[in-house]
């Protein structure tokens, strides 16, 4: 690999951000390829209307799921990608998450937790990670809800927020989903991307979709660059896949049908499968009270009940964003008095991994499919369907009326898993430093290569992911 020729990543979200920044601080160069633009920081990635009732920033991409029903992801598309919009929880994930779990169709990590707890350690610092204190009326549920029952287990929540958020009430009321304007959440462009934008050692450019790759003459095999849809191609001395969980396996799938790659490569059932994106319900619970704390977002419950399984606090809610929830015949005084009274909560289950839910990119012919049943992973939708009852029971307990509301196929915020990676060419995708089993010179740095999706958000470890993968590849250019 030469120092000389850049390492190409495509991608700039938490995964390709990190491989940048690990490569760039070492004296590496890179182009970065992002599909999409950057986002205005005028503020009206803050506007409720624009973000959540018109869904101006969002993907408008129809796909088809397992049953050629069309819909559409919850993706998107720019720079930072998904990170300007997750709501910045940035935990880690336990030691007993990079080991398999049969019962629970979990799949085993190549290497465990010590081997990614330096970049955890560095991505917590980069990132900005703090935990806030509850706010008084948020404490006392938390409270009235332990108090019944000490099975349930609160904690403070580690948010990549800076805490000068705490002056700004406008930010603080919309970093859970919203982009933020002035920087107090640690995305990855304002904390990654924006310390490396003027080194002369990295060049980007945006409104590049990636649609293949170059190879050495007669050798597939060998990946030397990329091709994109306007027609321009790129040459490198590796290349860095990481447009995430639903894109890169499509990129690599049509290139191993058009070299015909796919008929020696060990791999290739297994490029697109195994996808997960936890089992997520939203759940709002409405008090007889208005709700005056602002940040909100600043608590996790456990429970041993619910091993695979979380609850979060949701960011601030209003009526606006509860009305651009709700049909719009629904009046405003409603909306409006409701979401005084709403506190939101996030129930998160960690899915299986089945082979059978996967990825596939039709190779053009049609609309991208994402297969995905609960019913090949029982496991989890019967605790995912346990824990949501058992909570509203017990918010209705501590005085408040719930309701539940399964995100489904469009609530790809966390996917993950289409190229598990792991030791074994015919059972994962690429190796335990991200290079593609079978193949030189093509890496993947993104939340596709996770085996496991764990109880918890994944942010914080692609973001550890993309930094180790990062040190890898500048080690071999040396």
């Amino acid at each position: 690999m030469s120092n000389s020729d850049p390492i190409i990543v495509i991608g700039s979200g938490a995964g390709g951000a990190a491989v940048a920044y690990k490569l760039v601080t070492s004296g590496h160069n890179v182009l970065m390829l992002e599909k999409g633009g950057v986002l205005p920081r005028d503020g009206t990635t803050m506007d409720v209307k624009r973000v959540m009732k018109e869904g101006a920033f969002k993907n408008k991409e129809l796909w088809v799921n397992g049953q050629n029903q069309e819909f559409i992801p919850g993706e998107y598309y720019n720079l930072g990608g998904k990170t300007k919009w997750y709501g910045a929880a940035l935990l880690r994930f336990d030691p007993h998450e990079f080991l398999a779990d049969d019962d629970h169709q979990c799949l085993a990590w190549p290497f465990g937790y010590q081997e990614l707890a330096p970049y955890y350690d560095e991505a917590e610092g980069l990132l900005s990670v703090n935990k806030f204190d509850n706010e008084p009326e948020l404490q006392a549920l938390i409270d009235r809800i332990v108090k019944a029952d000490p099975r349930w287990k609160p904690d403070l929540l580690p948010l990549g927020l800076k805490r000068e958020i705490l002056n700004d009430e406008q930010e603080a009321k919309h970093f859970d989903g919203f982009a933020s304007a002035c920087g107090y959440k640690s995305d990855a462009e304002w904390s990654l991307l924006d310390k490396i934008r003027d080194n002369p050692a990295f060049r980007l450019e945006t409104g590049k979709t990636v649609n293949g790759f170059l190879h050495a003459d007669g050798d597939p095999a060998r990946i030397v660059g990329v091709t994109c849809t306007d027609r321009s191609t790129y040459t490198g001395s590796a290349v860095v896949l990481a447009a995430g969980a639903m894109t890169s396996p499509r990129i690599l799938q049509d290139y191993l049908m058009d070299t015909r790659l796919e008929e020696t490569l060990p791999s290739t059932p297994l490029v697109g499968a195994n996808f997960k994106m936890h089992l997520n319900s939203a759940v709002i619970g409405f008090s007889p009270f208005s709700n005056q704390d602002v940040l909100r977002k600043t608590a996790i419950i456990f429970n041993e009940d619910y091993p695979h399984s979380t609850v979060q606090c949701l960011g601030w809610i209003d009526g606006d964003i509860l009305g651009s929830e709700l049909p719009a015949a629904v009046p405003k005084f409603v909306t409006r008095a409701a979401g005084k009274r709403a506190y939101g909560f996030f129930v998160t289950t960690e899915d299986g991994s089945s082979p059978d839910n996967r990825i596939v990119s039709c190779g053009g012919a049609g609309r991208p499919l994402m297969d995905y049943d609960l019913q090949r992973i029982k496991p989890a939708a019967r605790e995912h369907r346990r824990l949501v009852r058992a909570f509203i029971t017990r918010l209705l307990a501590a005085g408040l009326v719930g309701a539940d509301k399964y995100m489904g196929m469009a609530g790809t915020a966390h996917a993950l898993g289409s190229m598990v990676t792991g030791t074994d060419p015919a059972a994962s995708v690429v190796d335990a430093d991200g290079k593609v089993h079978g193949m030189t010179g093509l890496y993947v740095g993104d939340g596709s290569i996770l085996p496991r999706s764990s109880r918890v958000n994944p942010a914080l470890t692609i973001y550890a992911w993309g930094l180790r993968l990062g040190r890898h590849l500048g080690a071999q250019a040396n």
